[in-house]
């Protein structure tokens, strides 16, 4: 799925108006009538409904509702915010239309004494402000927004929540967004949905069909996409009855240190898991027994230190290299990070205390090889890249970061994104907050170190192991619960995640 800046969307919209052909009414219906359906499905008549109602198309997309909900035994009553005199013609239609063909109250909201009081019960859908604000929402706008916060009742955004900017909110008013529960989107998330500071705003979101013409969604372009299914499923290999485990790549995962060696023994047990044909460990001498019991199948290769990592010597006889997991960031440990940037030319993940080693030693950024693939949590990318004031800017960064060391950025977190040394974005679509649980990034990095070895681009490497791990996190959730999940429980349903992919449409 693509994810388009709100000015495209708008384009699209008018394409599929010239080509399909069709009326820019007609397709407001549509839009109506998708909210409509998915409205119905979940609340029961009974509840009053009161939408609030902008100047603009999203408001003539509330009065079309109205009048829906009317004729099917609901209890609508609209709310014109008059903030401007000034009316679309769409909404002008929709206005006559829902005058003319039913007995919805419509009441006009002039000045702040006019904004209604709203019992808890009521279901409140808001259709102030599209996707087409490019100033924040002040004076009546504010004082509806404001009222529609402090009420206790559910509320549905239709489009994007009132308020809130598509793409970049830095120099926005937090006071002056409407705090939905629900947020049903039109055929495409906003970018800015797919930021933390944000979910106060969309609440749920929901991306509902609207009929947008494919040829216009096809041939425009956009750096941002959401990771589906459809695009994972042809990126996965294939195995030929007469392959072998030399075939699947022999992968190296360097890392742990005395009381960490859970992290390699779980980085290992998640390569196993995705397909990798051998897995060696470059592991603390000290730590043979735990990966040796914990991981039978797995090789070991011994440090000459007991308890840390201090070199890690050749690698060519590997297929690809992961590091970090458990190793600790004393000084040994950094000539060996250092010396294995020097000289390691196989694909490579790097993670956890190796990315921290790099931002203790931040001129050393220079010499990762080029589409290595680095995991940071945002604290961690924070250490490496600096400070960001929020999720857009940190994004921002994250791009110019891929950029200008030729690397790939696994930022994760609920909607993890990886970026590309070409300034592509990829948002993960799977995963819960179950999967915020200790381990966890471990399993990712064993993930995405198997693709490498077995011979999968970087990127797809990355966007294909980032996909599979949310999706074993949420078939380990479906089985258990999010509070329950374990990084082992991840690792348990990666078998699943495939199959799921593969017997998908």
């Amino acid at each position: 799925m693509k994810i388009f800046r709100c000015d495209q969307v708008r384009q699209i919209d008018a394409f599929t108006i010239r080509n399909e052909p069709v009326s820019s009414t007609d397709l407001m219906e549509r839009a109506a009538g998708r909210i409509f359906e998915w409205y119905i499905s979940r609340f029961d008549p009974s509840l009053p409904v009161k939408i609030f109602a902008g100047p603009g198309n999203n408001g003539g997309d509330g009065l079309a509702i109205a009048r829906l909900l009317y004729k099917n035994k609901y209890q609508p009553e609209v709310y014109f915010a008059q903030i401007s005199e000034n009316t679309s013609e769409d909404w002008k239609i929709n206005k006559n239309r829902l005058l003319n063909e039913t007995d919805v109250p419509f009441r006009i909201i002039s000045n702040s004494e006019l904004i209604p009081v709203i019992g808890p019960r009521t279901i409140i859908i808001d259709a102030i402000f599209g996707s087409g604000l490019s100033r924040k929402a002040e004076g009546l706008a504010c004082d509806v927004i404001s009222r529609i916060n402090r009420s206790r009742s559910v509320v549905i955004s239709v489009d994007i929540p009132s308020g809130l900017f598509g793409e970049d909110n830095s120099e926005n008013d937090p006071d002056a967004i409407v705090h939905a529960n629900h947020t049903l989107s039109f055929r495409f998330p906003k970018l800015s949905f797919m930021f933390a500071e944000n979910e106060r705003y969309t609440g749920e979101w929901t991306v509902l069909p609207i009929g947008l013409h494919e040829e216009a969604i096809r041939n425009t372009e956009t750096p941002y996409i959401c990771l589906e299914r459809s695009l994972i499923k042809p990126l996965l290999k294939t195995r030929k009855k007469f392959d072998h485990k030399g075939v699947f790549g022999h992968g190296l995962l360097a890392g742990g240190s005395y009381g960490k060696m859970g992290a390699v023994v779980l980085g290992a047990r998640a390569a196993l898991k995705t397909g990798i044909g051998l897995i060696t460990c470059h592991i603390p001498s000290g730590g043979d027994v735990i990966l040796q019991s914990a991981v039978p199948e797995a090789m070991v290769m011994h440090d000459d230190s007991e308890d840390i990592i201090t070199g890690i010597g050749n690698t060519e006889s590997f297929s690809a290299i992961g590091a970090g997991p458990g190793m600790g960031t004393g000084q040994l440990s950094q000539k060996a990070i250092h010396e294995m940037l020097l000289n390691c030319r196989i694909p490579m993940v790097i993670d956890a205390d190796a990315l921290n080693i790099l931002s203790q030693n931040k001129e050393w950024l220079g010499i990762i090889p080029p589409v290595t693939i680095l995991t940071p949590h945002p604290k961690e990318f924070e250490r490496l890249a600096g400070k960001s004031k929020n999720s857009y800017v940190r994004l921002d960064r994250q791009i110019r970061f891929s950029k200008d060391y030729n690397c790939i950025v696994v930022l994760k977190g609920a909607f993890t994104s990886i970026t590309s040394p070409s300034g592509d974005v990829y948002f993960n679509s799977t995963g819960n907050p179950g999967m915020a649980t200790a381990g966890s990034g471990d399993v990712l990095t064993g993930m995405i170190l198997s693709l490498l070895a077995q011979g999968y681009e970087p990127l797809n490497a990355a966007i294909t192991g980032v996909y599979l791990h949310g999706l074993a996190g949420d078939i380990a959730a479906e089985k258990s619960c999010q509070e329950s999940l374990t990084a082992m429980d991840i690792i348990d349903e990666i078998s699943s995640a495939f199959n799921r992919i593969k017997d998908s449409d």
